[in-house]
């Protein structure tokens, strides 16, 4: 079941500290009260938590057939994992390879 945080819509408060989370249901319609304060709410926006089975290592990437690429500099990208595609991407140059950097 998804969490989700709320905070009043005033922005402050000194009952539930400002923001809460709970646990409910995509299915169930959001908040439009704090349960201990009563001010209005809104429901924020977060990332999604990921980790356990979405963190791959650069074996694993490789073993699937992937590529992974990690940001060198402004717009240069090296491999890191894998072996398919060139070594080194540059923003706007297609299939650049290591020595021609």
């Amino acid at each position: 079941m998804p969490r989700y945080d709320y905070r009043p819509l005033s922005g402050t408060c000194d009952k539930c500290a400002g923001s809460f989370e709970v646990m409910q249901a995509i299915s169930e319609p959001k908040l439009t009260r704090c349960p201990t304060c009563k001010q209005k709410v809104e429901r924020l926006i977060g990332a999604p938590a990921l980790g356990g089975k979405y963190h791959y290592t650069p074996k694993r990437i490789q073993e699937l057939g992937m590529t992974q690429y990690k940001k060198a500099g402004d717009g240069v990208y090296e491999r890191t994992a894998g072996t398919k595609g060139p070594e080194v991407m540059i923003k706007g140059q297609p299939n650049v390879k290591a020595e021609d950097f």
